[in-house]
């Protein structure tokens, strides 16, 4: 049996397991495809301490090869379901079963697309799903956010410091966001509202050079972000509490409802979703599980 299991090779779940080993835990971390998570599809991360500018997948390469040099066993198995056993719990993979006496879910989320041709082969080279990620590289560029709640607002606004233009994308007349973020949207002079339109085909070559409305109408742009929400990976976890949105409910201490079962990186109910904010999660839910094991 595990002391502790892991579920989610991001860097979350990585972080956790480098704590788990250097607190002596035996743990596994169980990764559906592929460690790094989300990371792995960006092509160049400039927010991360001590590191000017790496690579996601040179990111996940380091870290991954740091929690195999700690002894942490990493297992490639999509995990279907967790039960209770005596002694802690029983997580279940395709191919295999794991039991261990703590558990920590790190499986992040996923963007929802626009599901428009191209889409994905786009990303990182002019179509992002995080403002904050990826703002910097279009300053003084010309940009787009397709959305119409506050994520998307929020992210106008931070674009709009650093972008020279940015356009504000929404297929309703009527933006669900309210009160003085909207405001401020409409209030500043480098956002361009465009409501009631629906982009309906990307443009460019090797990278994004802009959008085309529905109706043939063209914009020209370097870069999109879309904001129209996140889905959370977690349809094995309907024991645990879940906010409206479907995010494991969870403080910074990350214990969740059912006790030896905690949370870490996006997947946790929090404000800011950035691989750093991952990383300290990650040490917090392993801190937690070792407490708890104690």
């Amino acid at each position: 049996m595990y002391d502790i299991a892991i579920i989610g090779g991001g860097p979350a779940g990585l972080t956790a397991a480098i704590y788990a080993r250097r607190a002596s835990k035996k743990c596994v971390v169980l990764e559906a495809t592929a460690c790094g998570g989300q990371i792995l599809n960006t092509n160049k991360i400039t927010n991360y301490p001590a590191l000017a500018s790496v690579s996601g997948p040179e990111l996940a390469q380091n870290m991954e090869q740091q929690v195999a040099d700690l002894g942490a066993e990493i297992e490639f198995d999509k995990v279907t379901a967790i039960s209770h056993i005596d002694g802690g719990f029983e997580v279940i993979g395709e191919d295999e079963k794991y039991s261990a006496r703590s558990v920590i879910i790190a499986t992040g989320t996923t963007p929802r697309k626009l599901g428009l041709e191209r889409e994905d082969e786009l990303i990182g080279r002019g179509i992002s799903y995080c403002a904050t990620c990826d703002g910097a590289f279009y300053k003084d560029k010309a940009v787009a956010v397709y959305g119409g709640g506050y994520s998307a607002v929020y992210s106008a606004l931070y674009l709009a410091d650093i972008a020279s233009k940015v356009y504000f994308i929404h297929h309703h007349d009527k933006l669900r966001a309210a009160g003085d973020a909207v405001d401020s949207l409409r209030n500043n002079t480098k956002i361009q509202m465009l409501l009631g339109e629906e982009i309906g085909k990307l443009l460019g070559g090797n990278r994004l050079t802009g959008v085309e409305f529905a109706d043939g109408r063209k914009v020209d742009i370097d870069g999109l972000f879309v904001s129209i929400g996140r889905e959370p990976k977690c349809d094995f976890c309907s024991e645990l509490a879940t906010d409206g949105e479907g995010f494991i409910v969870a403080d910074e201490d990350c214990e969740t409802s059912v006790p030896g079962i905690f949370v870490a990186g996006d997947i946790r109910t929090k404000a800011l979703r950035q691989i750093v904010t991952a990383t300290a999660d990650g040490a917090a839910a392993a801190e937690a599980a070792i407490k708890y094991l104690r």
